[in-house]
């Protein structure tokens, strides 16, 4: 079926070619799409004409966390089933899904502080920080912290969803899994470790990948692992940057809304790389 609505000329619609265009009730589109629902979700706070392209584009975001986190869960199951083609495939639209996700920044990163402040005060303490869909994609890419459940706690059902990810496996902790089954010597501690604590670099872990590297003959499936793993790390990197590019321009240094370090936040998180080994092996190639 196809999701793109269409015009059809009302000349043509007695015509054998033209589309169906009687329906009882609502059209099949909308039934699968609910684009109803979608452009029905935009209420606004403030009388400003820039916030309905602030908000819009915000849920639009939340809903390209939702395909990325539903392709690196179905990456991590396929890992731990010794299914790397299909890890690959998912692994490879999120690529795609990542670009998109970073090209939203585009409407909102020529903010100027009055554009911005014009309908700021409507966040109230509503901030990004607190958006749980993003908090499972960094989980999944192993940074975690139990601390960060704390915002969801009048939320029952996030608050049990995010518990339950951060006690999981991480997409990293599924691949070195998958490296050790091959018969690499990835270290019983990082292997072992306590899933729910931030993922930290390990030299062994580096050497496995320096080695993968150097011998792309005999690992070559690894090899384009390693890279399609790099393409995701890439653009979440990008992703934190155009953040800090777009924060800095709108409001500075300021304090970010619901209280967090704002710009000082966004700067530390943009100096961290996900699945560190991957970038640091390379000198060792």
């Amino acid at each position: 079926m196809s999701t793109s609505p269409t015009t059809p000329d009302a000349s043509a619609a007695g015509s054998e070619d033209a589309p169906n265009l009687d329906f009882a009730g609502t059209t099949p589109y909308e039934d699968y799409v609910q684009a109803d629902v979608l452009t029905h979700l935009q209420h606004l706070r403030s009388d400003d004409p820039g916030e309905m392209v602030f908000l819009v584009t915000t849920q639009v975001m939340e809903l390209w966390f939702t395909v990325i986190v539903h392709e690196w869960e179905t990456a991590s199951r396929a890992l731990r089933e010794d299914r790397v083609p299909v890890a690959m495939d998912a692994l490879q639209r999120s690529v795609y899904e990542l670009e998109s996700l970073n090209a939203s920044w585009k409407p909102l990163a020529r903010l100027t502080p009055a554009q911005f402040n014009a309908y700021r005060a409507a966040l109230g303490e509503g901030s990004g920080f607190q958006s749980a869909m993003y908090r499972r994609m960094e989980f999944l890419l192993g940074e975690k912290s139990a601390s960060m459940l704390v915002p969801h706690r009048g939320a029952p059902r996030v608050h049990a969803e995010l518990e339950k990810a951060l006690h999981e496996p991480s997409l990293y902790d599924e691949v070195l899994r998958l490296l050790a089954r091959r018969g690499l010597p990835v270290p019983a501690a990082v292997l072992d470790r306590d899933l729910s604590q931030r993922y930290e670099p390990s030299p062994e872990v580096e050497a496995v990948w320096a080695d993968i590297y150097a011998d792309r003959d005999q690992h070559s499936e690894l090899v384009r692992l390693g890279e399609a793993l790099t393409d995701v790390g890439e653009l979440v990197w990008r992703w934190r940057n155009d953040h800090l590019v777009a924060t800095r321009r709108a409001m500075g240094s300021k304090t970010g809304t619901g209280g967090s370090a704002g710009v000082a936040w966004l700067e530390k998180r943009a100096r961290k790389n996900v699945f560190p080994e991957l970038w640091t092996a390379r000198s060792h190639v």
